[in-house]
């Protein structure tokens, strides 16, 4: 199967709104939909684990990619690229941007999360620097959007779990919001600062409050782990709802999103909304 095939078949996947409700992606071809009907807009997420769609395998694994649709309208679709352990570089020479472009059409929003991976600077095939190749490569996500006539919206990497002696929580992600911070002024790009916005999340909820949104499991907690887990980066159902609810926000807030856009901002939407592909 090609990369292209192979991307597409993930990203788009039927999203789960609810009992009885459901977001479907678009296919990534022609200009208009069944009918000729108008193509509804999509939102392609370019990422990382954090926001990756997990399968039945995984669960309760969850990225915040899987949650975003509970928060848009119907009209809305949803094309989830996002890839574990991709960074900006990687995800580029992949292939992989190329192929999420190949889907974009006028109109269209590209959201761009990247720094987990970029981190890795040990590694010559993730690593970037903040400053220089970082911003190198996000520049080329942002080309690639406008070429389209799509918007490209840079979000920030979302935090980690990490607190101080003290009960703080802490940053972990070095100078990379800052400088996907500085490119989105420069290059006068929407930014959703999902980092700054978990980190005070993180911070309300607390040590023992963040432990049911991050992958921490005791054994015999689920099958697919049977050892138990303590992941302070990935999520649960509720980890993931927490961080698609502060990005869909963002974008109303960023007016990359209209108030007919979005819904259930403010209302609970429960974990058992969350499906994983592959599940029986």
């Amino acid at each position: 199967m090609s990369l292209t095939r192979r991307q597409t078949a993930t990203a788009l996947l039927t999203l789960p709104l609810g009992p009885g409700l459901a977001l479907t992606a678009t296919p990534a071809h022609g200009g208009g939909g069944e009918g000729g009907r108008p193509r509804p807009r999509t939102i392609h997420i370019a990422g990382d684990s954090t926001a990756a769609v997990k399968h039945a395998d995984a669960a309760p694994e969850t990225g915040w990619g899987m949650a975003l649709p509970f928060f848009l309208a119907g009209r809305l679709r949803v094309a989830n690229h996002a890839v574990n352990g991709r960074s900006s570089k990687s995800f580029l020479d992949e292939g992989r941007l190329t192929a999420l472009l190949a889907g974009v059409r006028p109109g269209d929003l590209v959201l761009v999360q990247f720094g987990h991976n970029d981190q890795k600077t040990e590694d010559p095939a993730r690593g970037t620097d903040p400053y220089t190749t970082y911003q190198e490569y996000l520049r080329q996500y942002v080309k690639g959007a406008r070429a389209r006539r799509a918007r490209p919206v840079l979000v920030t990497s979302v935090e980690r779990r990490r607190f101080t002696a003290d009960g703080t929580a802490r940053p972990s992600l070095g100078e990379y919001p800052a400088a996907m911070r500085a490119l989105a002024a420069e290059e006068e790009v929407p930014l959703v600062d999902v980092q700054a916005l978990s980190l005070a999340r993180w911070q309300e909820l607390g040590p023992d409050g963040t432990e049911a949104c991050f992958l921490w499991l005791d054994p015999g907690d689920s099958p697919n782990h049977p050892d138990g887990a303590r992941d302070n980066t990935h999520f649960r159902p509720a980890g993931a709802i927490e961080v698609a609810r502060l990005t869909a926000r963002a974008l109303l807030s960023e007016d990359a999103l209209a108030p007919r856009d979005v819904r259930r901002l403010d209302d609970r939407v429960p974990a058992e909304w969350i499906t994983w592909p592959g599940q029986v």
